[in-house]
């Protein structure tokens, strides 16, 4: 008969390290932020171009000026949250969570490019896409990058 197990009753693992770390907070309010100041600027801010009566910008005035470079903020703050989660402090950055992140990664780049190209002809029913049109494929090399990063951290 084998030796029964010892339950898990503390939020860290002496082997692994804590699962729940500052920079892990971080590094998921960034990824967060980053998706919320996209989803706020698109669907509360943004006048959408092609609609027959454009209408006023909403607020905050300083989103509304801010116009494209609200797309390189949110997935900037995005990118920042995936590459702060790639250290080893943190459950992303350690070898399984690493290799699943990095795949991750991977595939989400080339499925944003794969996507922008797909619909190229046409971006209008495709949200986010069709604001960025050819900086579509930034967005997907800068996934592809951070999931090089991950890749230092795969052991």
């Amino acid at each position: 008969m084998s030796k029964p197990k010892a339950k898990r009753t503390e939020f860290a693992d002496p082997a692994a390290g804590p699962v729940f770390s500052v920079r892990f907070v971080l590094a998921i309010l960034l990824i967060l932020a980053g998706i919320a100041w996209i989803a706020y600027y698109y669907l509360v801010v943004r006048v959408d171009p092609g609609a027959a009566d454009p209408g006023t910008p909403g607020g905050p005035a300083f989103m509304a000026d801010l116009e494209d470079w609200n797309y390189l903020i949110g997935f900037g703050a995005v990118m920042l949250g995936l590459l702060v989660g790639a250290h080893p402090s943190t459950p992303l950055g350690r070898t399984p969570g690493a290799a699943a992140t990095m795949v991750a990664c991977f595939l989400l780049g080339l499925f944003w490019i794969v996507a922008f190209y797909v619909f190229s002809q046409d971006l209008s029913p495709v949200p986010v896409m069709n604001d960025l049109g050819q900086k579509n494929l930034f967005v997907g090399i800068a996934f592809m990058a951070v999931g090089f990063a991950y890749a230092t951290r795969w052991e």
